[in-house]
């Protein structure tokens, strides 16, 4: 799977990039929290039994963690800009058709389109990736990461002030809206990526992963409603794993996957998704809990006795720190690296969960929880994608934060359905079929988020130390091996670069490539990085051999002249194998 490099010129993206991209970002999240402030009364609005109302939510989120991986694949593959716009495309559409409708069926419809939009936060940090120069690539990742939280965060006071004083309908025209700005934003501000990866869509791949996805899902969100022993979750927690070892297995035995486990594998890759889990599940409980704390009448004598609106106002913190972070993130990453700066932000969460046990006696001190998580959730979520940008090949960056998001999903998921049942199990009982949540409930819940983001943190402590960011070059410094060998690829005007590649195609990392001249003498030499790749510039037109070796294979010798026309020759070198001519 080799790429196109971008030539250097496209890298200085215009200044509207990045806020056009996390204005779609935010659009995109706004999704996830729409319907929050009228959850309760979905079943009265609908005409439909709670249970059946539950699926206008569980449909988003089953659309929307398959959609992400795919989303990232296509972008990688036909252009990220191209697979944006299309998402936020599906999204506007889902949004109208659950505008004019108030029948259940066609409102999961439409619900389950918006979904799809939630591949556009991997496709825009690959965006960020492919054209921005490294000073400016760090904070602009932590924004994009951070609107997962900032959309949902801004999302709920406007969302309650309309569901308070119009119809409920206004909240979908109002979304389609925004994804109609997002849309014509991008068309306008953002260009087209040049690096594609090579090689053909996945299809089975995909079929796989969405069936083991959908397997694995339904069960969490509904496990409460069915009874976590019943035999339906039991059966469907069973034929998601098998569905994903056969998905995993038959993804290692093709040339082109859809998700490369191998390098999905990677200890820097995998701790980093793990880690992602625990972040997704501390950012939805304090979700969960407080805006039901506010709410509740002060005659249950611990409920803060607030307006639908006033609970959205109190909780919005969240997102505006998450939002002011992101310059914070950048210099403590440019300073530390996002490795460091993960660590920092689990320790905050832990702070703000741990301290909030004891803040819920007033509106003001939900404020102050509210601010302290999202400082800590924003630098958490602003580390993620950086990590992972510096552990994949450029040409796989898509799928990779595309997989990254699911990560943070299934994380929500689990969080909604593990303090779902907290709060059920611990309710109080007022009779007539009614329950509130109990303090006890509450605490609970934190008690679980800080446990999760404490395994999370030992989950960041295990992962690579990077190099000192004093030693690299810019504020991001080198997020990569496999960049730094691009760069020295766009700067070089004469010369050679391609993939080092293993008998089965498999890119060769750390392979030494060899550059001898006409008279038999060295002229330069390289590492290949982790997806293979070198660049090796030229002293002067004329013939020359490249020479690649690496631990464990043959080596090759290719001849190739040179063809004087100032741009690099393209010269994949099999390992083992015979010398060719370029």
């Amino acid at each position: 799977m080799t790429h196109t490099t971008p030539d250097h010129a496209t890298r200085k993206a215009g200044g509207a990039v990045v806020p056009v991209l996390a204005f779609a970002g935010i659009v995109v999240a706004v999704m996830q929290t729409l319907l929050v402030p009228v959850i309760k009364d979905l079943p009265q609005l609908l005409g439909t039994a709670p249970s059946n109302a539950t699926w206008v939510l569980t449909s988003t989120l089953l659309s929307g963690a398959v959609a992400t991986p795919i989303m990232g694949r296509l972008g990688d593959l036909y252009g990220k800009r191209r697979m944006l716009i299309l998402s936020l495309s599906v999204m506007v559409v889902g949004a109208l058709v659950s505008a004019v409708t108030s029948q259940l069926l066609l409102m999961i419809v439409g619900r389950t389109l918006q979904g799809f939009a939630m591949g556009a936060i991997p496709l825009g940090i690959g965006l960020m990736r492919d054209m921005l120069p490294r000073e400016r690539l760090a904070s602009a990742m932590a924004l994009m990461s951070s609107s997962i939280g900032v959309g949902g965060g801004l999302a709920l006071p406007a969302a309650a002030l309309v569901a308070q004083h119009t119809d409920w309908h206004a909240l979908f025209y109002g979304a389609a809206g925004l994804g109609v700005l997002a849309i014509g934003l991008t068309l306008l501000a953002v260009p087209e990526s040049p690096a594609r990866a090579k090689g053909s869509f996945d299809y089975p791949g995909a079929a796989g992963l969405s069936a083991g996805l959908l397997l694995l899902l339904l069960p969490i969100t509904k496990g409460s409603d069915w009874g976590w022993s019943s035999g339906t979750t039991l059966g469907l927690f069973g034929a998601a794993l098998t569905v994903l070892l056969l998905w995993g297995v038959y993804e290692l035995r093709i040339p082109a996957p859809l998700v490369d486990l191998r390098t999905t594998a990677r200890r820097e890759v995998l701790l980093t998704n793990l880690a992602s889990i625990m972040v997704g599940v501390s950012f939805y409980v304090v979700s969960l809990v407080l805006p039901q704390l506010l709410q509740l009448p002060t005659a249950t004598g611990y409920g803060l006795g607030q307006s639908m609106v006033v609970a959205g106002l109190c909780v919005a913190p969240l997102g505006l720190t998450m939002m002011f972070t992101a310059p914070v993130y950048a210099r403590l990453s440019a300073r530390y690296g996002p490795r460091t700066t993960l660590i920092i932000g689990m320790l905050v969460i832990a702070a703000g969960y741990a301290g909030g046990l004891g803040l819920m006696h007033a509106a003001w001190q939900t404020i102050i929880t509210s601010m302290v998580l999202g400082a800590g959730i924003g630098l958490a979520y602003s580390s993620l994608p950086a990590l992972i940008v510096g552990a994949v090949p450029a040409s796989e960056t898509g799928a990779a934060n595309g997989l990254n998001t699911l990560m943070r999903s299934i994380g929500t998921s689990v969080s909604s359905a593990v303090i779902g049942m907290v709060l059920a199990n611990t309710a109080h009982d007022l009779g007539g079929g009614v329950a509130v949540p109990t303090m006890h409930g509450f605490r609970v819940s934190f008690l679980i988020a800080t446990a999760a983001v404490l395994v999370g943190l030992a989950l960041a402590v295990f992962l690579p130390r990077s190099p000192r960011p004093a030693a690299q070059h810019t504020q991001l410094r080198a997020s990569s091996e496999e960049d730094a060998v691009l760069e020295r690829a766009e700067e070089v005007l004469r010369g050679f670069r391609g993939r080092v590649l293993d008998a089965s195609g498999a890119p060769v990392a750390r392979a030494k490539v060899t550059l001898i001249d006409r008279r038999g003498r060295q002229a330069g030499s390289t590492l290949s990085g982790h997806d293979g790749g070198y660049a090796l510039p030229v002293p002067s037109e004329g013939p020359y051999v490249l020479a690649a070796r690496a631990s464990g294979h043959g080596p090759l010798a290719s001849a190739a002249t040179h063809a004087g026309d100032e741009r690099p020759v393209e010269l994949d070198l099999p390992l083992p194998g015979e010398s060719v001519m370029a």
